[in-house]
Order: structure tokens, then sequence, then C-alpha cells
């Protein structure tokens, strides 16, 4: 089954506009609400069609998809096209954060981003070499863990002191016992192949607030993947990612002491619940020096992530900035020196 949203006053095509949330025409205009419009209207209104093959309904091309694309755009006239079988069953997303960032807004957030780069290239800042920008759903799965933590420590205070011609140490012990619960909410972690999971983590947080229940309008005029691994695949990597979080509140129920040495550490983590979503990513290719280059922005908050390239010479000149000023700070030490502090 392919899913194309017709408007209903032209015929034209109609994607999701993130600026008012609706589906918009781009031909005349219209917008239809997407929160409070029912789904049998939503397939009575729009055009619903089924065939044995993927065909773009628009101008009849046949469209040929990798097997996790739910979403996708036809590459012959560029019609938004959602594949709704594969958003059946397990595979439909519970819920969506929709783009609220434009693809215009996008490219200049990030040339503004490329602008701010200390030591990136000249050629690099000028940001006039995008390839390509892409909105896409990534596949996410949102974890609730419970952590249930035992702990026990030695502890000790040190306190120096004077007393006559002596200079005393004394250290008390103290053994500690912690028994916390600690519940973590909406851990995300990505469910694609194809995304790189360091990029993904670093995209993070977004607003979790502005989760909504999944239809499928909201992928119209996007590239949408359905997910590769399942929760159960994927919860040793949120339990590691909460890891972090365990061990810091630990040590904050252990503070005002001078050493820790802990004799026993039991944490077991569970998962409460689990839920699929889809988060909106602009990926940007971008052609530098001959080499293409990736980054990511967070389709909701804007933030860019990933690695530009380093210009050699605006290095050496940094460096070069701080050994000179380390320079003249030591040589004026050394002028004070000698003019009779000693």
């Amino acid at each position: 089954m392919i899913l194309q949203y017709k408007c209903p006053g032209c015929g034209n095509d109609m994607n999701f506009d993130s600026a008012s949330g609706n589906l918009s025409c781009e031909a005349c205009g219209r917008q239809e609400n997407i929160e409070n419009y029912p789904e049998d209207l939503i397939s009575a209104r729009f055009s619903v069609d089924e065939a044995k093959e993927y065909h773009c309904e628009n101008c009849g091309a046949v469209l040929i998809t990798e097997a996790e694309t739910v979403a996708t755009t036809c590459s012959f006239c560029g019609s938004g096209v959602v594949i709704a079988d594969r958003l059946s069953g397990s595979l439909a997303p519970a819920k969506v954060i929709p783009f609220t960032i434009s693809k215009e807004e996008a490219i200049n957030a990030f040339k503004k981003w490329c602008r701010k780069g200390l030591l990136t290239p000249k050629g690099f800042m000028n940001a006039d070499r995008i390839k390509s920008m892409t909105g896409m759903y990534v596949p996410f799965w949102l974890f609730d863990l419970n952590n249930k933590v035992k702990v026990s420590a030695m502890c000790t205070k040190v306190r120096t002191y004077t007393r006559g011609d002596y200079i005393y140490t004394e250290t008390s012990y103290y053994e500690a016992f912690r028994d916390i619960n600690l519940d973590y909410c909406k851990i995300p972690v990505d469910a694609s192949e194809k995304m790189n999971d360091e990029l993904m983590d670093k995209l993070e947080p977004y607003p979790y607030d502005q989760l909504k229940d999944f239809k499928t309008p909201y992928l119209a005029g996007y590239i949408a993947e359905k997910y590769n691994y399942t929760d159960k695949d994927l919860f040793p990597r949120a339990k590691d990612k909460v890891k972090e979080y365990v061990d810091s509140y630990i040590h904050s129920t252990l503070s005002g002491y001078d050493t820790i040495h802990f004799n026993d550490k039991k944490i077991a983590t569970n998962s409460v619940k689990s839920s699929y979503v889809l988060l909106p990513v602009w990926m940007i290719s971008y052609d530098y020096n001959h080499s293409e280059h990736t980054f990511a922005m967070n389709g909701e908050t804007g933030k860019v992530v990933g690695k530009p390239p380093i210009s050699t010479g605006k290095v050496a000149m940094w460096f070069g900035g701080i050994a000179a000023g380390s320079f003249i700070a030591l040589k004026c030490v050394s002028l004070m020196m000698g003019g009779g502090f000693w």
C-alpha cells in the first residue's frame, strides 16, 4: 500500500510543513490539520492505492527502495511517498517528533555553524559546497529504566591540625551503606543499522515533551527508515548509557568524604518500558577539498554535530600564539624576580 497525500482542492501533492505543523500544498497553498484530523477521514480525503509494486501515483515511475525504507521521495518527480505496509503491526511507531526546522532554515543554520569554526579552513567556513540536505526520520527506541543499587563502602575524613611544634593528621573511618532506587525515563538509542551511533548520541537531547502520536502524514516529503534492531537488541546499549548517571548519583550521596573505597556495588537495571519512535534529523553531505564530510542536525533544536576539516595553518598559528604568550609571561616573571623580589 502506498500513501500519497493529494490536495483536496487542486489534486497536487501535499507535504508536511514544519512551520505550521500541517499538511501543505505548494501549488495552491491549502493546509490540512493533522492533529485533529481523524484517520478514517484522512484515508477518504487523500488517495490511498494498493499495488503489487511500489509505483509513484504522480508520474507512474517504479520506486525501488531498501527493505528498511518507509517513506521516500520519487527520484523522477519529487513526490513524497509513504509505504504504509511497512508501518503496520510491530513496525508501527508509537510516537514521532515532527520537524520544526525547514530545509531552508537548516541550510542557513548549518552555514552559520560553519562560520564559527576557529580552526577550520576558510574555504569550509564559506559553507558553499553543500551537496545534499536530506530530512530523515530516524528510528529510535526510548527506554524507561529502573535501577536498584546496593552499595557498601569504607570512607574516610582527614583532618590536619597543628599543636605546638607538631603537625597532626587525624583520619576518621566510616562504613557507608546505600540502598537506592533510580528511575531514568526516555533514554534514546538509535535503531538504524545505517546511522552512526556516536553521531546520533551527540544530537541529544530531544524535547520529548514534543512527542506526538504517530500519524503517517508527518512523513510526507521526508525520508524515513524502519528499525533494524529490536528493543531487546538495544537494551545493553541503554544500560551503558545510564551507567555514568548511576555512578554519578552514587558518588553524590557520598559527598563530604576525602576518600571512598567501595567494598561492594551491585546495580540491577531493568527495562520498565520501551517505545518505538521516529526522531527528525537533517543529514548534510558537504564536499570540501575532494572529500565528502557528513554532518547531522537535530531537526527540532538545530544542534549540529560532525567532524569538520581542520586547517593545519590555523592550528600552527594557534599553538604558536600560545607559545609566544607563554614566553612573554615567563620573561615578565623573570624580570620581576631579577628586580629584587627575592
